[in-house]
């Protein structure tokens, strides 16, 4: 009797197994904490998206979710580190465009990544446009005032931005061929100290994301021409969109996105973008984001896969006509 209880106890543990197994690795996912590597230092706005993911990710998922940021090389450290890790659903990436689409085509010789092949993209969580601003003492008023002095003086004004090959460089270099100008590109170690030489105006102008400067342009210390989306931003009502100011094809937007090594599980996959996305959704998450000027995008894998081969061609075009590089 004892030897068919013991018989029947390891079929029935058999059993269970073999249907825990079948069940898929989603079903025990997540069973320890889940890392969201930052490509960016603490601050920033792709670190901001992190931190806002992070508590309630861990809430929802029933397991802690670290924040692990791994700054340096435009964001591409992060990315290699991430490609190496192991495609369990543990290690997440939090990145802005960069990595994504615009180092490639700048650091060919350094790449140790494939942007295109080495990730399973899980969603783009927010973008932002780009602001051209100036500082309050400055004699331009209108976009059209600062293309007529570039074109009166070529290759003079500068445009201070927060690194080569970030968003607000690429912005600037866009503008110069769409307007057939020319400036002085002055690079900074990031956004803030950018953002402080512009206003004591030891640079002339800059495009700077929204939601980095609405805050100075409204308390007057920066003044706003130009807007780089497709329509007006509820945070900036009486900035105009660069069409509306007579510059056609100049619509930016810098994005935060959540990407993950390749070969996640597709149940994995599926099981994090819908934890993502109903976060990104959650009103105590996603208005602070917006009263500062980001838009929510909290998009699907296939529409997130479109966007980065758009943009990736997109910004290879720019950066090839402009013969932009990073020395």
């Amino acid at each position: 009797m004892h030897k068919i209880l013991t018989t029947l106890a390891a079929t029935a543990m058999g059993l269970a197994a073999l249907s825990s197994h079948a069940q898929g690795p989603a079903q025990a996912w997540p069973e320890k904490p889940i890392t969201l590597v930052v490509t960016f230092p603490p601050g920033g706005s792709t670190d901001q998206v992190a931190r806002a993911l992070a508590p309630r990710l861990g809430e929802k998922l029933k397991q802690s979710v670290l924040v692990d940021n791994r700054a340096g090389a435009a964001g591409t450290i992060a990315a290699a580190t991430v490609k190496r890790a192991p495609a369990d659903g543990y290690t997440f990436m939090v990145t802005s465009l960069g990595p994504l689409v615009i180092a490639p085509h700048l650091l060919k010789t350094q790449m140790q990544y494939d942007p295109l092949k080495d990730f399973d993209l899980i969603t783009v969580a927010v973008q932002s446009p780009n602001v051209l601003v100036v500082p309050t003492a400055s004699p331009h008023k209108t976009v059209a005032d600062v293309i007529a002095y570039e074109k009166a003086n070529p290759g003079k004004m500068s445009f201070a931005s927060s690194g080569n090959g970030t968003s607000d460089h690429l912005t600037a270099e866009l503008f110069w061929q769409e307007t057939g100008t020319t400036g002085v590109h002055v690079p900074y170690k990031g956004g803030a100290p950018a953002q402080t030489d512009l206003m004591g105006g030891q640079v002339d102008a800059s495009f700077q994301n929204i939601n980095a400067v609405a805050q100075y342009i409204k308390a007057g210390k920066m003044r706003a021409l130009g807007i780089t989306s497709a329509k007006r931003s509820p945070v900036l009502p009486d900035v105009p969109t660069m069409a509306e100011a007579g510059v056609k094809n100049v619509e930016v937007t810098s994005w935060q996105a959540v990407v993950a090594p390749k070969g996640l599980p597709v149940a994995i996959r599926d099981k994090a973008h819908a934890a993502i996305v109903e976060v990104l959704n959650e009103p105590a998450v996603k208005d602070p984001f917006v009263a500062v000027g980001f838009e929510l995008v909290a998009n699907t894998p296939l529409q997130f896969a479109a966007f980065q081969q758009a943009e990736y061609a997109r910004w290879k075009k720019v950066i090839e006509t402009g013969k932009i590089s990073v020395d």
